[in-house]
């Protein structure tokens, strides 16, 4: 089942894509996608929209991100070795994963634009696995994290490399508003195990920039949540973006920025293309 947030020409929902078809879960069930996590409202989703008549087309609806409203947004950095290679870092595996957060505010939908900031002409393109919690958990055991996994779908983790690199943390060049994007659906676990060998790919104006296997993970998945929920508590809607393979534009030579007009693409194996335009924000 793929599950999306979007907003019609009256409202913001969420509900099940089929093809181009999409069935409305807001007006069947009520709440968001975060509730119905909560709730465990996935077989009563997928019992809901069964035989039921499609409600729009996607091409009626504006995409948001999967989760709009995530209660945090956990990322790993540096989770690839040919991502840590290319940046001269140690590529034997560390004892625990980098980690920082993302804001809601600073993600967008699919088929919606990144947004380089006025402040800076480094924006970069990073495409990852992002993971949707669906079943609350601390200190969640490896053996049992693939359990808390409600489904997978794509992120662009787009970073505004001089905020980022100006210090010894990433926060700034991570959260500037809509330059990450997450879609445009989450494919449910029952679909596709989280844990399977995908192939990850992103596209810049069509010419392959990243191309890697999820498996390449130095972390892989369930090292990646039991890490993060012996520390934070996993809720239902929460998300943890997985890392980056090698290939990112500020490792090149010379080093490839996103710019007004470009079109960037993240593909996953399994779930689709998460693609956007870029934009220049205007001068003040």
């Amino acid at each position: 089942m793929k599950l999306m947030s979007y907003v019609t020409p009256s409202r913001a929902s969420f509900g099940v894509a089929d093809g181009e078809r999409v069935y409305d879960l807001g007006c069947r069930l009520g709440g968001d996608l975060v509730a119905l996590l909560r709730d465990g409202g996935l077989e009563r989703a997928a019992a809901v929209v069964k035989g039921a008549s499609a409600d729009f087309h996607l091409d009626d609806l504006c995409f948001l991100p999967v989760v709009p409203n995530p209660g945090k947004i956990v990322c790993v950095g540096l989770n690839y070795k040919a991502h840590r290679a290319e940046g001269n870092h140690d590529t034997e595996k560390p004892a625990a994963p980098s980690l920082f957060l993302r804001t809601a505010e600073s993600q967008t939908g699919h088929g919606r634009a990144l947004v380089i900031p006025r402040e800076s002409d480094q924006f970069d393109f990073e495409a990852e696995m992002a993971v949707v919690i669906g079943r609350a958990g601390r200190r969640i055991p490896r053996a049992r994290a693939l359990e808390h996994v409600a489904g997978i779908s794509c992120y662009n983790d787009g970073s505004v490399r001089d905020w980022q690199l100006a210090v010894n943390q990433w926060t700034a060049g991570k959260n500037f508003p809509a330059t990450g994007s997450f879609g445009p659906w989450m494919v449910t676990a029952d679909e596709i195990a989280p844990d399977s060998s995908l192939a990850l790919k992103c596209r810049l104006n069509g010419q392959v920039m990243q191309d890697t296997t999820t498996d390449l993970m130095m972390f892989d998945l369930a090292e990646q949540i039991e890490h993060v929920s012996t520390f934070m508590t996993l809720n239902p809607g929460d998300v943890i973006v997985t890392g980056t393979p090698g290939g990112v534009g500020l490792r090149r030579d010379p080093p490839v920025w996103m710019k007004h007009g470009d079109t960037v693409e993240v593909e996953l194996e399994g779930v689709g293309i998460l693609r956007n335009t870029v934009v220049k924000e205007p001068a003040a």
